[in-house]
């Protein structure tokens, strides 16, 4: 992973010693909150509803045993204990005081870490594919370049107050596992004809309000232009993007309204006219980067294992496990293992002190020392020996990590909602651990089969609830929460919105809602239908004949 060189040290210890200096000002009352305000969110602190929320940069998704570790201390020391991995890749900690802000922000860059833009009108942080550089299917790895994005990105002049915040995506593998398509812009690492790498390049994706999938500027962009078209993409919606309504601020409302052809027209003159004078990445500057990111060297291992094969038939909860949260790699003999933070009766996300130090002490042990975030909102540890299953599935069940129920229906995203955020206007956290316990039997999961289930505690949909196969949006009717369910979302190659259903549910109905939308689906599926699949071909009149056909 890269490492901080001089020039990021004084860097971010100079962005410290300024915090420190607001934060003093505050407390003293020299500074009001509205003053306060722009400053902390540059800082990527945010006042919730019953205290700060800090959120903390995790580039691309990827920790050493060391940063986590040191936010395991973080929580212990400044917050309840835990802390809340998002569906950005990064870490929130939902309960820290202003006065002890300038130490968390010391405490970061001791271990090469800061919340510069993870909030405030900017770049955000790149995501990536959580199983970059250990893909069995991955053409070139995409972290080198989401860290080229970020250095050219961090407080870059003229994009460092856009009309909105900004984020970007990248996939180098043939299956998109960053959901490119929901980004402002997404990139996905393609061959081109002559057998090169470059960049298939989309805009104008998101969710929120008015969800959009993203669409095709350039089929193949070569890689040494990169930089440079950025600049232009990022220019015309500097340029022309609405500054006067903020629901209207979001790049793919610009691309929406302009059409994706005068967009394309607009940023290819642009590009024309500016690209030589632009600077694009020199070669040299790129091997220096892509240097830290060289694969570990894995000692050769057998591709079979007779301990594994022998636990697998007498143990059946490690053969779900196994079936479900062990990820093909490119090195024989070697797996990625998904670390799952979705035990029944959790919060969907939350991992505590203890549990982060679990998997940091993992990771050296059997992991090669590599930790990934996904959007999903569970943790990874991308270079297992095939032979260490049977260990690590035992630390892991040891410490409550060992649920084996990833992309099933217990392994669901939900954003924080009305428990914390001063946006949402609906509890999801409750409501996602009453479905969690309702499909929490392993076999009646296995049944089911891979599904994607997405929860927000409002339209701003940080639980992703429009990409979701099923998806579930808390709304306010009157002062009264009601769950609004929309079907056929994903966030894969084939994206696509949910549509809808029908009328909302209270919160206790919820649970028996999504229950009859997957026993329907699995009384009208076909052999080896996936639930998307058995959507689109049949529509929405079974399932609201199901759900609402009584009323």
């Amino acid at each position: 992973m890269y490492r901080y060189d001089e020039f990021d040290n004084t860097f971010v210890r100079e962005r410290v010693a300024e915090f420190r200096d607001q934060a003093e000002r505050r407390l003293s009352g020299q500074l009001s909150e509205a003053e306060f305000k722009p400053l902390r969110l540059r800082n990527g602190l945010y006042l919730q509803l019953h205290a700060y929320m800090l959120r903390i940069a995790i580039p691309y998704g990827e920790l050493s045993p060391r940063q986590l570790r040191q936010l395991a201390m973080i929580g212990r020391k400044y917050d309840r204990g835990y802390g809340h991995f998002t569906t950005r890749q990064n870490l929130q900690f939902n309960w820290v005081r202003l006065v002890d802000m300038p130490d968390i922000l010391d405490a970061l860059a001791d271990v090469e870490m800061h919340c510069i833009q993870t909030s405030g009108n900017c770049i955000r942080n790149t995501t990536a594919d959580p199983y970059a550089g250990a893909a069995f299917d991955e053409i070139e790895d995409p972290r080198v370049w989401c860290e080229v994005i970020r250095q050219w990105s961090t407080l870059h002049p003229e994009f460092n107050w856009l009309p909105r915040k900004f984020k970007i995506a990248i996939s180098g593998a043939a299956e998109d596992r960053a959901a490119t398509e929901f980004h402002d812009i997404g990139l996905r690492i393609v061959k081109g004809p002559d057998g090169k790498t470059g960049f298939r390049v989309l805009v104008g994706g998101g969710m929120g309000r008015s969800p959009f999938v993203g669409k095709e500027i350039r089929p193949f962009l070569e890689k040494q232009h990169l930089l440079s078209y950025l600049d232009s993409m990022l220019r015309v919606y500097n340029r022309y993007g609405r500054r006067d309504n903020i629901y209207k601020a979001r790049i793919k409302i610009l691309v929406h309204e302009l059409g994706i052809d005068k967009y394309r027209e607009e940023v290819e003159a642009d590009w024309e006219a500016n690209r030589k004078e632009s600077i694009d990445l020199p070669q040299a500057e790129y091997d220096r980067i892509a240097a830290y990111f060289e694969p570990p060297a894995l000692a050769p291992r057998p591709v079979r294992d007779e301990g594994v094969d022998a636990r697998r038939e007498t143990d059946p909860a490690f053969a779900g496990w196994l079936r479900n949260n062990a990820k093909p790699h490119k090195v024989p003999g070697y797996t990625s293992v998904v670390v799952s933070l979705k035990e029944p009766g959790r919060t969907p996300g939350d991992a505590s002190s203890e549990a982060m130090e679990l998997v940091a002490d993992l990771a050296e042990q059997y992991g090669n020392g590599a930790i990934r975030v996904n959007y999903t909102q569970n943790l990874i540890l991308p270079h297992v020996a095939w032979s260490d299953l049977p260990a690590l599935y035992d630390a892991l069940a040891a410490g409550g990590l060992a649920t084996g129920n990833n992309e099933l229906l217990g392994d669901l995203i939900c954003c924080p909602g009305l428990d914390y955020c001063n946006l949402a206007n609906a509890r999801s956290i409750p409501i996602a651990k009453e479905i969690a316990k309702r499909f929490e039997d392993p076999e009646r999961q296995a049944e089911i089969g891979q599904i994607r289930l997405n929860m927000s505690g409002c339209i701003n949909a940080c639980g992703h609830h429009h990409s979701g196969n099923i998806g579930i949006l808390g709304v306010d009717k009157k002062g009264t929460e009601l769950y609004q369910i929309t079907l056929g979302g994903s966030p894969k190659d084939d994206a696509s919105i949910g549509s809808i259903i029908g009328p909302g549910f209270r919160a206790e109905a919820v649970p028996d809602a999504i229950d009859t939308i997957v026993s329907t689906y699995i009384a009208h599926r076909d052999e080896g239908e996936t639930f998307l699949d058995t959507w689109r071909r049949l529509g929405a009149e079974p399932f609201k004949e199901a759900l609402y056909g009584a009323r």
